[in-house]
């Protein structure tokens, strides 16, 4: 689906034209263009990506190819991004789709396998008129990647509930065994994020440092604050993560604990029955010349010997607090 906005001093002049049309609003100077491509069809890439606006083979082959990290390349027309933007629901899990972004002097062309809610909602803005438009493509740049931004703040927030369901789990008594599953692709997800965060800092790191014709220096502090933004995020994304470890190594040592405490009951139980097993083993022995077999006695001795002998190791392991 092709999505068309034509912007002539901050005010929409056009929407979702013909690409005749597009191709004459592109030879004028004094318009701005952005092209929204979602999910196109082969036939919508070529027309737009090649033939409208002639992108080097490359940077289409990156656009179309899908990539798992955020890149920036500079070309001579134009400046070409690939950006992450994120969404998080308790039944799908984490999920990341990839927006690129083709920056020129007077136009934007972005590019997206399935629906962002960045763009959705820039879309709404622009086509209710809700404020005055975008004077350059860089602004609209900013709103776009500001709006991506802003969708990982529910991220992490779904992200931090999750993890203070697995402090519970780590402090209950016992934990299911699904525990240690749903921990691992809680780690998945952390690590996924901030593989993604970093690199995507790093590109609008670059764009606010101004090393780009195709920024406005006076968009250059708003390049700054969304680079903070991303640095705040990643900082957090860093705590949750050493949180979450922190947790499974809790758990780790709360599993060898429980498992020591098996193994002591289970070693107490065998020390409590050692002296009615020495006992029994040593009066089961077919010898003919015992004299205690003889005495009147022994089979008192023999079973007072092994009560007094079990009570002295029940003591002895009470008080080594072995049960």
């Amino acid at each position: 689906m092709i999505t068309s906005f034509i912007f002539s001093e901050g005010k929409t002049v056009g929407r979702d034209l013909e690409l005749e049309a597009l191709r004459l609003v592109q030879g004028d100077k004094g318009l701005l263009l952005w092209v929204d491509l979602e999910n196109p069809t082969d036939e919508e890439i070529k027309a737009v990506l090649e033939n409208l606006f002639h992108f080097h083979p490359l940077a289409i082959e990156d656009c179309v190819t899908p990539s798992s990290l955020p890149k920036i390349e500079d070309y001579e027309d134009y400046l070409f991004m690939v950006t992450h933007g994120v969404d998080f629901t308790r039944q799908e899990k984490f999920a990341t789709t990839e927006l690129d972004l083709f920056l020129g002097k007077e136009f934007l062309v972005t590019f997206h396998r399935t629906p962002l809610r960045s763009v959705t909602t820039l879309i709404d803005r622009l086509g209710k008129n809700a404020g005055p438009g975008p004077r350059g493509p860089d602004r609209l740049v900013h709103s776009l990647l500001d709006l991506l931004v802003d969708n990982y703040i529910p991220l992490l927030a779904a992200l931090h509930d999750e993890l203070e369901e697995i402090d519970e789990v780590v402090l209950a008594k016992e934990s299911s065994k699904e525990f240690v599953s749903e921990l691992l692709n809680v780690r998945k997800d952390f690590t996924k994020l901030r593989q993604i965060v970093r690199p995507q800092r790093d590109v609008i790191d670059r764009l606010a440092r101004g090393d780009s014709k195709f920024i406005r220096s006076s968009l250059l502090p708003y390049f700054r604050d969304l680079r903070d933004n991303l640095t705040r995020l990643e900082e957090t994304a860093i705590g949750y993560h050493e949180r979450l470890m922190m947790a499974f190594d809790i758990y780790l040592n709360k599993a060898a604990f429980e498992a020591n405490e098996g193994i002591k009951f289970l070693t107490a139980i065998t020390a409590i029955t050692l002296p009615a097993m020495l006992v029994g083993g040593w009066y089961g022995m077919n010898f003919d010349h015992m004299p205690e077999l003889h005495s009147p006695n022994g089979y008192l001795f023999a079973a007072g010997f092994t009560l007094i002998s079990t009570l002295i190791m029940v003591i002895y392991l009470k008080k080594k607090r072995w049960f």
